[in-house]
Parts: C-alpha cells; sequence; structure tokens
C-alpha cells in the first residue's frame, strides 16, 4: 500500500484566518470580514500562480496587496514568514511515525509519499527545518513541478516517478476537492479530520495493521 500525505492542514497546521486576522486587525474585525478577506488572498489566482512556482514572494505580495488595497510592507512580511509560521500537528507525527515503524518492519509492503501544494520557498524551509521529512520515500511540492492540486497532471506525475498503483495508493488531503481528483483516478482517499480519525481509517486499509 502507497500512503500519500498532504502537508497544510494535515501534517502541518495551516490556519490562514488566524494569519489574517494577525497581519490585517483594521480589515478582519468580524469572522465574516477575516473569512472573506482569507478567500481573497489564499483563494485567488495570484496565490495559485505562487503555490504553482510561477511567482515569487515580492511578485504575489505586491499584486495581492494592490488588488486589495492592503498595506504592501504587511502583505510582504506576512507571505514572507509562513513557511516558518507552519509547525508540525503532533499527533499526526506521531501517526506518521507509526507507519515509518510499520514500514521498515520486515515484510511490511508499505510506503509513503507526500503531495502538497507548497510553494518553492516554504518547501526548501520545511525541509529544512523539519528532518522528518527525509521519513518519506519520495514526494513532490506543487512548487518544483508547476502544477498544483487538483489538477490531475500533478497526481499522474506522482504516479509516475515512484511506479504506484492506483488501487494500491491512499491519498489523505483536507480540502474535498483534491481528495476526489485523486479518486477518480482510482486512488482511495482520506478527507482529512483529525489523527484520530486517520488513524481509524487506516486501520481497515492496512495489513499488517497500525499497532494501538
Amino acid at each position: 500500500m502507497n500512503v500519500v500525505f498532504d502537508f497544510g492542514g494535515v501534517l502541518f497546521n495551516w490556519e490562514p484566518e488566524q494569519l489574517i486576522q494577525a497581519s490585517f486587525p483594521e480589515r478582519a474585525a468580524t469572522p465574516a470580514q477575516w473569512q472573506q478577506l482569507t478567500q481573497a488572498i489564499f483563494g485567488h489566482a495570484q496565490w495559485h500562480d505562487y503555490d504553482r512556482g510561477v511567482s515569487s514572494v515580492a511578485e504575489v505580495s505586491a499584486r495581492t496587496a494592490q488588488r486589495l488595497g492592503l498595506d504592501a510592507t504587511a502583505m510582504h512580511a506576512l507571505v514572507d514568514s509562513i513557511g516558518e509560521r507552519l509547525a508540525p500537528i503532533p499527533q499526526t507525527l506521531a501517526l506518521l511515525a507509526q507507519l515509518c515503524a510499520l514500514r521498515d518492519a520486515s515484510g511490511a509492503a508499505l510506503r509513503l509519499y507526500y503531495l502538497s501544494n507548497m510553494p518553492v520557498p516554504y518547501a526548501r524551509t520545511l525541509e529544512r527545518k523539519h528532518p522528518f521529512i527525509g521519513w518519506f520515500d519520495g514526494g513532490i511540492f506543487s512548487g518544483d513541478v508547476q502544477r498544483i492540486k487538483p489538477e490531475p497532471e500533478i497526481y499522474e506525475l506522482l504516479e509516475k516517478r515512484h511506479q504506484l498503483e492506483p488501487g494500491q495508493t491512499v491519498f489523505i488531503d483536507d480540502q474535498p476537492g483534491n481528495v476526489q481528483q485523486a479518486q477518480a483516478r482510482g486512488w482511495h482517499g482520506i478527507n482529512f479530520r483529525s489523527a484520530p480519525q486517520l488513524q481509524e481509517q487506516l486501520q481497515r486499509m492496512l495489513n499488517p495493521p497500525l499497532t494501538a
């Protein structure tokens, strides 16, 4: 079995609304305001280009600030700092360690990969700060290949690079649309909500199972 992890919101904390409230308090005084601004920044094509690796920190910061009438210095500081702010989720990291132990045990037919929408600067920061990324057998950051989820090409690229059989691959992501695209390719999919929920679902798929 191949187990493929998303990073943001699954293995690393991703709380964009809190970032927006801290960076632009005057524009995010109510839940409706900060939710709207969060979507306007991180759900826009300009941010997707940054994820895709075709836009720099300076470019996405300047263009987003101009489009939304935000302070350009504050916007640049926000974008530039996100890679350092991404922190591992302890419960999911513990589950990853269990999977590594299972993989490394004699006879465990298990491989671990990642597939993450991650701009190049953040990807390099995570690799530098978090040695456990080396636990994976391989993976793809979107910024390195200029493709983003849920585009089918990025799933296909992971398949080809690591000879993944779709029916023997399970994909874990907190975004339903990304999971649905994996399922459309014949992968199994888990919409991540919590580490206990993920462990429970993986237990039913893995042979041998995870230890309790």
